[in-house]
């Protein structure tokens, strides 16, 4: 009965956690105002990201957005896998957390677990500094297959400035046509 009462607890612990984590973003970061999530949609390549289990292994990284009729954006986020030497793709969701002109942004790939996805800085539309849910989710992305070396460092520092350690950033490979790009 003990050890029941305490999984419980644990499981209760758990899935709030998660469930909260779905709202958060790191302390120092701040969510773009005014933002248009029209001319959001699109192609985005990945330039650079922090490394983590759902992308190991993946170059040649592309996020695509598009608004489905309920107001969501669908999401479909592809690249090369060079150890298995194939082309990987995985099918989400983002929703707005708040108000539609903030770009904080929830998404989940996997049924009702979300997590964070908040536009930090925004270079018109053309390249975009995205901050997960914690200091461990990062990425550096642009409508092109490269990126003005100033805008780069303005994103490395701020990413700096809210508390992420940029040395972590593994710079992505954009030299195939990737097959999901429409």
């Amino acid at each position: 009965m003990k050890n029941k009462i305490i999984l419980t607890l644990l499981l209760s612990f758990g899935l709030l956690n998660i469930f909260s984590s779905c709202s958060s973003m790191p302390e120092k970061a701040q969510p773009v105002s005014q933002f248009d999530v029209n001319r959001y949609l699109g192609t985005w390549y990945e330039i650079a990201r922090f490394d983590y289990r759902f992308e190991k292994d993946l170059d040649n990284a592309i996020a695509q957005y598009s608004l489905n009729a309920d107001g969501n954006v669908n999401v479909v986020n592809s690249g090369y896998n060079f150890k298995k030497n194939k082309w990987v793709s995985a099918n989400g969701t983002a929703k707005f957390r708040g108000e539609k002109n903030v770009a904080a942004l929830k998404v989940s790939f996997f049924g009702p677990f979300y997590a964070g996805y908040n536009v930090v800085a925004l270079e018109e539309y053309k390249y975009a500094l995205v901050a997960g849910k914690n200091l461990d989710y990062l990425w550096i992305l642009s409508r092109e297959k490269n990126i003005p070396e100033n805008i780069k460092k303005n994103f490395i520092s701020k990413a700096q400035e809210i508390g992420y350690d940029t040395s972590k950033l593994i710079w992505v490979k954009q030299d195939k046509k990737n097959p999901f790009d429409k």
